[in-house]
């Protein structure tokens, strides 16, 4: 059964109602066939990284980065997932993720650019595939940004499913 892991820093009730609504939507009733597994980014492992088919990211926006909860589950996993970089530090063509899809979603008060950015660059050098647009919500988060958190879930999920 493919493993859907949900890697997630969720500090605020915004960001954890979107990671709520992320996961829901990783298990509609729809799929069928998809274990999903949910940690919080401190705790999450290389193990957790090389047991899953596929990943759904979720971080606020920080100073115009990801936060710092997933930049440091980047660190702790980078190496043993495979993660490679060129010579001039961008992501290498030779990166060991096979191609495995991912999803993100990122929350900020004012602006999610640099913190799309900067995970997007690490995914890239650990050999990973977008499998669904970028879910960026700035400001309050309404229904009409739940409904998509619960698509980018299902996405994701569905990917796995096929």
């Amino acid at each position: 059964m493919p493993r859907l892991l949900v890697v997630h820093h969720a500090p605020t009730d915004a960001v954890r109602s979107l990671g709520a609504a992320v996961v829901a939507g990783a298990h509609d009733d729809a799929l069928v066939g998809v274990e999903v597994v949910v940690r919080p980014a401190l705790e999450a492992s290389a193990a957790d990284v090389l047991a899953a088919d596929g990943y759904l990211l979720g971080t606020t926006a920080n100073f115009g980065y990801m936060s710092g909860a997933l930049k440091h589950f980047f660190d702790t996993i980078f190496l043993a997932a495979g993660g490679a970089l060129g010579e001039d530090g961008s992501a290498a063509t030779d990166a060991a993720g096979a191609r495995k899809p991912f999803g993100l979603w990122v929350h900020g008060r004012y602006d999610t650019t640099g913190a799309v950015r900067s995970v997007l660059s690490i995914v890239g050098a650990l050999g990973w595939r977008q499998a669904a647009a970028v879910l960026e919500v700035v400001g309050d988060v309404g229904p009409g940004q739940q409904e998509a958190a619960y698509e980018l879930g299902g996405t994701v999920a569905a990917v796995l499913s096929t």
